[in-house]
């Protein structure tokens, strides 16, 4: 490409550009200059007649202040290539007690929206990330804003300019274009260096930011502890009123098998057969939990195979597609073996599915799993439910769990985990 051909390009893009940062930095500005508007309209004589457009700026700065820093955040990092971490402050989760009504750290709630709804707007409240973005947007019109009109007021200038019929217009107006044509590759980076300086996370902020880490890291570690606590409770109980109970029963067989021998062969036959039969039933338990603590297909094939063969055991018919060969972290394997496994007995058992689906891929976050059924839908959340925890065991890796389920379905589920595979 000529030189003079890539100016043109550059200059157009960047006359779009400035244009773009332009908008996003006048959106506050635009808000309290109609609400100014109205209230000079209203007043009347009276300065307090027309005071309510102003406490809908104050609003409006409120609610916008923080979507702007968003966008702002955006355009620089797709443009630039440069990413400033936000920082917010997380809310928590909410809970729901036995009486009904929903806990959110602050206040019991009727519904779980009205108790998120004000969690959200407490911990905006006294996030430190509030108050950045609000400087942001008071010091955005005046920096980057100022700077990305040149371009537009530049191109105004020109039209206005070569419009008039008089020698001095029409040499303003061709100015005009030299100046939105030099200007127009270089004035929407202000938004970048502005970004950079204003919108970035303070020290205390990080601070902030590591210590919630923290406290997420040590409930998710207290939540790992308790779900082993339960595991070990269980297998026990297996061992106990299962396998143990049979192997003890095995043993008295086989003793009394051993004093009759001589005395009466047919009986001793008798009992000896069904000591085999008791410990070939002891056996298959004995497969069955170890199948349930870590499945020898997960260990000796890896997910992929694992999660075929669950496909084979489940009453759905269950279709499986991958997109690669990968063997992951045991701990992650089991994570995500486990969390198939809930997904398609929720489907069989809630959903009254008859079909699903289940893939498996890798992309740029890491290992995705998809679960999709044809079932009612309307899959949720509840506290103590197998989709909480299952969240809660993805969360120990740093997944995540994506939900779908509309009324009458379909349900799509998505499970993330970042990692690295071999």
């Amino acid at each position: 490409m000529s030189q003079p051909v890539s100016w043109v390009v550059s200059a157009c893009v960047g006359f779009v550009r400035s244009c773009v940062v332009l908008v996003v930095a006048m959106l506050v500005p635009a808000v309290w200059a109609a609400a100014v508007a109205l209230w000079l309209w209203w007043w009347g004589g009276d300065p307090w007649s027309g005071i309510a457009p102003l406490l809908w700026a104050c609003v409006g700065t409120l609610a916008l202040s923080r979507p702007v820093c968003r966008m702002v955040r955006s355009l620089v990092a797709r443009w630039t290539g440069t990413v400033i971490p936000a920082g917010y402050r997380e809310a928590g989760p909410v809970t729901q007690m036995a009486t009904g009504y929903w806990w959110n750290g602050h206040s019991y709630e009727r519904t779980s929206r009205d108790a998120r709804m004000d969690q959200h707007w407490r911990t905006r409240w006294r996030d430190p990330a509030t108050w950045r973005d609000l400087r942001f947007t008071a010091i955005a019109p005046f920096t980057m804003g100022v700077i990305a009109a040149v371009p537009p007021a530049a191109v105004a200038a020109a039209v206005l300019g070569l419009a008039q019929p008089a020698l001095p217009a029409r040499l303003a107006g061709v100015l005009g274009l030299v100046v939105a044509v030099a200007t127009a590759p270089y004035a929407w980076r202000a938004a970048e260096p502005v970004a950079v300086r204003f919108l970035r996370a303070s020290p205390a902020m990080a601070a902030m930011t590591a210590a919630g880490r923290v406290d997420e890291l040590t409930a998710q570690r207290a939540d790992a502890t308790v779900a082993q606590a339960a595991e070990i409770r269980r297998i026990e109980r297996d061992l106990h009123d299962g396998a143990q109970a049979r192997l003890v029963a095995l043993g008295l067989s086989l003793a009394t098998a051993e004093k009759l021998m001589a005395t009466d062969p047919d009986q001793a036959r008798a009992l000896m057969r069904e000591a085999r039969a008791g410990a070939a039933t002891s056996l298959t338990e004995l497969r069955e939990l170890v199948k349930g603590i870590s499945p020898p297909v997960l260990t000796e094939r890896g997910l992929i195979d694992a999660v075929r063969a669950l496909a084979l055991d489940s009453p759905l018919e269950t279709a499986v597609s991958a997109g690669v060969r990968l063997r992951l972290d045991p701990p992650i394997e089991s994570a995500l073996y486990f969390g198939v496994a809930e997904l398609l007995t929720n489907a069989a058992k809630h959903a009254h599915a008859t079909r699903a689906r289940v893939s498996i891929a890798r992309d740029d976050t890491g290992i995705v799993v998809e679960v999709e059924d044809d079932g009612r839908g309307a899959a949720g959340e509840r506290a103590g439910g197998g989709l909480a925890g299952l969240r809660r065991r993805l969360a120990v890796f740093d997944g995540t769990l994506e939900i779908t389920s509309p009324a009458g379905g379909p349900t799509r589920v998505r499970m993330v985990v970042p990692c690295a595979s071999s």
